[in-house]
């Protein structure tokens, strides 16, 4: 019924796959309740105007969280086990915003059997808003 993702042997350097959202409000309150960050830069406009963003803000975490149907569903897709992701964040997600996590594979690390991957992410304007690496075990 469900179609394994691609084994180490299968994957190639440059190989790449992405996964499109745009962010709306109700997946910030869902986040909040999910992950317990109620900061008021996320869920709170009043005080969200007074901050250096002029309103609210979507969890970076939310934005990042991206990257698992990408890892889990595309490449190297279901069976995919995540040894250790870095993120670092560049710009604020808004409201709105469409975000799209790119992987790209650059390296094959053998002793492991395991993917390492660059990720961005990007907003509708083709900012960077986050970016990092990844490294996992495909499917065996």
């Amino acid at each position: 019924m469900y179609q394994k993702g691609k084994s180490f042997s299968e994957i190639q350097i440059g190989d790449s796959a992405s996964f499109t959202k745009t962010i709306s409000e109700t997946d910030v309150y869902l986040f909040a309740g999910i992950s317990g960050d109620f900061n008021p830069l996320h869920v709170d406009e009043e005080y969200a105007k007074t901050t250096n963003f002029g309103t609210r803000i979507a969890h970076g975490g939310l934005a990042a969280s991206l990257l698992a149907p990408v890892l889990g569903m595309k490449l190297p897709g279901l069976g995919t086990v995540a040894l250790e992701t870095t993120t670092k964040f560049r710009k604020p997600v808004y409201f709105g915003d469409t975000i799209t996590c790119l992987v790209e594979v650059v390296e094959k690390v053998e002793r492991l059997k395991a993917i390492k991957m660059k990720i961005v992410w990007t907003n509708q304007k083709s900012e960077v808003v986050s970016k990092g690496e990844t490294l996992v075990i495909p499917p065996g």
